[in-house]
C-alpha cells in the first residue's frame, strides 16, 4: 500500500515537471552514474591500499602466538599474498589437510597445512602423513608445506624431508613473517620473490 502511494507521488510530481521532465531525469541519472564512479574508484583505491599493507606485512611472533587458530590461517594466507602467490583461505571441518590453497606466479599450486599451537608444541609425522596423502590427489598440490608456530618432532622433519613435504616451524616462520623472507626463500625453491 506504501508502495503505491509513493509511485503515484512520484507520478504526480513527473506529470507536474512537464518540459522539464527529461532534464530532470537525466541530471537523476547523471548523479546515480557519478555516485557509482566514485563508489568504484573508492573501491580500487582501498584495493591498493590493501595490496600496498600487504606488501609491507611483518608479524611478529608473540603477536602470531596470540591469533586464534583460525586467525593463523587467514595470516598464513595473506603471508602468501605478500609473496605475490594468489592465496585464499579454504581450510574447514573436513578440510582434507589443506588450510590455505595458492597459486603462484610460475603457476605452481602450493597447498599450506596449518598448526597453530600453544606453548611450543610439536607437530607429529601424522601430519606429515595426512598432507602427503591429500595435497597432490585431492588439492592438485605441486608444492605442499605444513606450518606451525611451534616445532615439528625429529621424525615429521625427516619424514617430510625424504618425501617432499616442506615444513616451517617456528624458526622458518620468524623469517617469513617477521624479517620478510619469501615463502619461496624460507622453502628453498629457488624463486627469490614475486
Amino acid at each position: 500500500m506504501a508502495v503505491v502511494l509513493v509511485l503515484r507521488s512520484l507520478l504526480r510530481l513527473l506529470a507536474g515537471l512537464g518540459p522539464y521532465l527529461w532534464p530532470a531525469l537525466l541530471a537523476v541519472a547523471g548523479c546515480g552514474s557519478a555516485a557509482g564512479v566514485a563508489r568504484a574508484a573508492r573501491r580500487r583505491a582501498e584495493r591498493r591500499e590493501g595490496a600496498r599493507r600487504l606488501q609491507q606485512l611483518r608479524l611478529p611472533l608473540h603477536e602470531v602466538d596470540a591469533l586464534s587458530p583460525d586467525r593463523f590461517e587467514l595470516a598464513i594466507r595473506d603471508l602468501m599474498i605478500r609473496d605475490g602467490i594468489r592465496a585464499r583461505h579454504v581450510g574447514r571441518r573436513g578440510d582434507q589437510a589443506a588450510d590455505v590453497i595458492g597459486r603462484a606466479p610460475d603457476g605452481k599450486v602450493i597447498v599450506a597445512q596449518c598448526k597453530h599451537t600453544m606453548f611450543g608444541g610439536r607437530v607429529g609425522s601424522h601430519v606429515m602423513y595426512e598432507v602427503n596423502g591429500t595435497a597432490t590427489p585431492v588439492h592438485g598440490a605441486d608444492v605442499a608445506v605444513v606450518v606451525t608456530n611451534g616445532g615439528f618432532t625429529r621424525d615429521a622433519r625427516l619424514w617430510g624431508d625424504r618425501n617432499g613435504v616442506h615444513w616451517v616451524d617456528r624458526d622458518r616462520l620468524r623469517a617469513w613473517a617477521e624479517e620478510g623472507r619469501t615463502l619461496h626463500q624460507v622453502l628453498g625453491l629457488g624463486r627469490t620473490g614475486p
